[in-house]
C-alpha cells in the first residue's frame, strides 16, 4: 500500500508541477526578430536580390500592391519581383511603426510606411510613391518569420479620385 501511495503522490506532484509550467514568453524576442527580418528585407531590395527577397515570403503568401491585382503564391510573386528589381530606377524603403506578435507566438504583423521610386512604363519617367503597409508574418517550423500577406496602399490618389474628392 505504501509503494502504491508513493506512486500516486509522486504522479500528483509531477502533474501539479507541469500544470504550473508556462511556455517561455518570447514576445519581445519575436518582435525583435520580425524587426530584423524587415531590416534585412530592405537590404535585399537595395541589393536587388530576388532569391533573398523570396526568402521573406511563405509558400502561400499573397502580395497586394497599388495598381495591381492580388498576387498569390511564391512563384507568382517571384515573377513580379524580377520585373520590379530589373527597373534601374527602382528604390524601395519601408519602416514599421508598429510590430506585434500574437500570444500564441506563431503569428505577427508590422504596420508602417514606405517610399518607392519606379519607372512608369507608359511615360518612361521616374515616378515616386509613398504610402502605408501591413505585413502579416507566420513563424515557420524552422523558427523563421515569413510574410503570408504583404499589403501596401498608396497615399497618392489617382487624378480621377483626387478631382472627385474636391468640394
Amino acid at each position: 500500500m505504501t509503494k502504491r501511495w508513493m506512486t500516486i503522490v509522486s504522479a500528483a506532484v509531477l502533474a501539479a508541477g507541469m500544470a504550473g509550467c508556462k511556455p517561455a514568453d518570447t514576445h519581445d524576442a519575436d518582435v525583435q526578430a520580425i524587426r530584423a527580418v524587415e531590416t534585412q528585407w530592405n537590404q535585399d531590395y537595395g541589393a536587388r536580390d530576388v532569391s533573398k527577397l523570396m526568402g521573406h515570403y511563405a509558400d502561400d503568401a499573397v502580395l497586394i500592391a497599388p495598381g495591381m491585382e492580388a498576387i498569390a503564391g511564391k512563384s507568382s510573386i517571384e515573377t513580379i519581383l524580377q520585373r520590379i528589381v530589373a527597373d534601374p530606377a527602382m528604390q524601395l524603403k519601408f519602416e514599421a511603426t508598429v510590430v506585434d506578435v500574437a500570444k500564441s507566438g506563431d503569428m505577427g504583423y508590422t504596420q508602417g510606411t514606405y517610399t518607392m521610386a519606379m519607372t512608369d512604363p507608359a511615360t518612361k519617367q521616374v515616378t515616386h510613391d509613398h504610402g502605408s503597409y501591413v505585413t502579416v508574418f507566420r513563424k515557420g517550423a524552422d523558427g523563421v518569420w515569413r510574410a503570408v500577406s504583404d499589403i501596401a496602399t498608396s497615399a497618392q490618389l489617382p487624378p480621377a479620385a483626387t478631382s472627385a474628392m474636391k468640394p
